[in-house]
């Protein structure tokens, strides 16, 4: 195979399809195996997580990245400088980037430090816990330089510990293995946090993904200005992030629901941390279920969260699981008061907000209540969308208030 040459490197060229480097001339990151020639560069020649330079059909550079020939994404672009090829000192620049992002958004260094494709790292996600970084690598490009990875961010950090939480399912479209490593330092069983004046210990080898949900830093604060003296409802809890801040924030009481008896034991000690141990009690068990006890139990709920996991993982599921979220809405409106507010989340990308408000009025007129929709919210700033890859913008919050 041919190669080209880019500044002191040589990349073997991936080569696409007459017409088919347009989306990515518009600004998009991805190709394809449908689009690549492979009659010119055949995919089954390239290894798995391999760096390569993009070309067009007349060979003409369109950038660097890398390709995987098993997964139907067979190749993220990561740069369109040929000065500048996907390499060990591009990560390091890329890093700083983003940290100079989140330096000028937050005062405390508690965020989402890296953002995949949005921060230019396509298949890497870096959450930062001060001097602590928890990554999540999914792509086989990434897996490959995953050394490098590592050393850029003690270059860029120096971080205490640096823990690799590389067991996320979605590994398995890259043929990835799943592991937890933890390359540099000790790993605490937890590690801790400040949010909106609240403290949380977050787990880190056994929580959801990289442990923490700073996508919904912004929501929770909106959230937590209406909390006071109201009862609060947290379905989904998991560690208590939305109901410990409306605890703190003047609640009356607050009741968290999660199927995992582990996250409500974090969640109660997280409570106790902030000295919020009166205002808070736990449930355990499925979200339906017990929503269907309390509306059984006659309790009523002036703020209800629904903050679920995404129920729409793929395109395929999004009948079943537009189902689900109205349901849920559903169950949530029967123990809601009069006059009270609904948060209702969705982490779904395959579920646009449009459809979710429409589940949400749906349910509320199977009920004969009226919805009215005080405010949208989305993924905080550390979780910048990227314009040409919708795939980016995920996160949606409905906040509505249910009348009679």
């Amino acid at each position: 195979m041919e190669c080209a040459r880019t500044n002191s490197q040589i990349l073997p060229p991936l080569r696409l399809k007459r017409n088919e480097e347009r989306r990515l001339r518009t600004g998009h990151l991805w190709v394809f195996s449908n689009e690549v020639d492979v009659d010119r560069t055949p995919l089954i020649s390239f290894e798995s997580g391999e760096a390569v330079e993009v070309q067009d059909y007349r060979g003409r550079t369109i950038g660097s990245g890398y390709v995987n020939p098993h997964s139907l994404i067979c190749a993220r672009l990561v740069s369109r400088d040929k000065r500048h090829p996907w390499s060990s000192s591009l990560i390091v620049h890329r890093l700083k980037v983003a940290l100079s992002l989140r330096e000028m958004l937050f005062e405390q260094p508690f965020y989402r430090l890296v953002y995949s494709e949005s921060d230019g790292l396509p298949g890497l996600v870096v959450d930062r816990f001060g001097d602590l970084l928890v990554a999540q690598i999914t792509t086989a490009g990434m897996e490959r330089v995953k050394d490098d990875i590592v050393v850029s961010l003690d270059k860029v950090l120096r971080p205490r510990t640096i823990l690799l939480r590389n067991d996320n399912p979605i590994r398995a479209l890259e043929q990835l293995p799943l592991y937890v490593e933890a390359p540099v330092g000790q790993v605490p069983e937890c590690v801790r946090l400040n949010e909106l004046g609240a403290h949380f210990d977050v787990p880190l080898r056994g929580g959801q993904k990289t442990g923490w949900y700073f996508d919904h830093r912004d929501n929770r604060a909106r959230m937590a200005r209406l909390a006071k003296d109201r009862r609060v409802l947290d379905v989904f809890s998991y560690i208590g992030a939305w109901g410990i801040q409306a605890a703190i924030h003047g609640a009356a009481c607050v009741t968290c629901l999660d199927e995992s008896r582990s996250a409500l034991d974090r969640a109660r000690a997280n409570a106790e941390l902030n000295s919020a141990t009166g205002a808070i009690e736990t449930r355990q068990g499925d979200a339906f279920k017990l929503l269907q006890e309390l509306h059984a139990t006659g309790e009523r709920f002036d703020i209800i969260v629904l903050d679920p996991p995404a129920f729409i993982k793929r395109k395929k599921d999004t009948k079943i699981g537009t189902e689900a979220y109205r349901r849920l809405n559903e169950l949530a409106m029967r123990v809601l008061a009069r006059d009270a507010i609904l948060v209702s989340c969705s982490c779904s990308y395959h579920l646009a907000l449009n459809d979710l408000v429409a589940q949400m009025h749906a349910a509320a007129r199977h009920l004969g209540r009226d919805m009215q929709i005080l405010s949208i919210g989305g993924q905080a700033p550390d979780h910048p969308i990227h314009p040409a890859i919708t795939e980016t913008d995920y996160l949606k919050a409905v906040f509505a208030r249910l009348i009679l």
